[in-house]
């Protein structure tokens, strides 16, 4: 499971042994079942987090008990509550499991010191970072400004994994949509392509 983790830190920075076994040193391991919670609305998140294996969701909960989902997590990509992380305030959001997972945690004091100790480590942050910023721009233009067969068809061509492995309701609320709209779209697009 670190192995992962190490290569995925392997192929975006150049890091001395030392700096390798520094970070290995505070990282924790943590295995968390389908359904089984990450994070819960209401507690405060202290990690970095880099998911090794499996699929998790983040979102929220409205008061009408309707979920909105905000993200996903796979395979060599991060997960956390940023906000609650920063201001050290209760999450508004849960993150969850879809698949078991396995994550690679720091608590964020260590990682703070990571970052300021290996300054190849902090300049892939940032780079990762600025990619987020960019990637949640370009997700509320198209919420704002796409017709809904234009999300889902977006939605795909981005990410054509998620398609696959997260059951086609998530899939629905991430994009804002019904589940019933989902399906009408899929049925229509599948028309079109024969």
């Amino acid at each position: 499971m670190y192995e992962t983790f190490q290569r995925y830190i392997d192929d975006r920075a150049t890091l001395t042994d030392a700096e390798k076994e520094m970070i290995r040193s505070v990282a924790v391991i943590k295995k968390i079942r389908k359904r089984q919670y990450l994070l819960q609305a209401g507690d405060v998140w202290k990690y970095d987090a880099f998911v090794s294996s499996g699929c998790l969701r983040t979102y929220s909960v409205d008061e009408k008990g309707n979920e909105h989902i905000i993200g996903f997590s796979i395979e060599n990509w991060w997960c956390g509550d940023r906000e609650s992380l920063l201001s050290r305030q209760p999450a508004r959001f849960n993150i969850d499991a879809i698949e078991d997972s396995e994550l690679v945690l720091f608590t964020h004091s260590n990682f703070e010191i990571l970052c300021r100790d290996i300054p190849a480590l902090d300049q892939m942050v940032n780079t990762i970072l600025n990619k987020s910023f960019v990637t949640q721009q370009n997700r509320i233009n198209a919420a704002l400004s796409y017709t809904a067969e234009e999300k889902y068809l977006n939605f795909v061509k981005k990410y054509p994994e998620f398609a696959l492995r997260v059951p086609q309701s998530m899939i629905a609320s991430y994009l804002g949509m019904t589940p019933e709209t989902l399906s009408r779209i899929r049925t229509q697009t599948a028309r079109n392509k024969s």
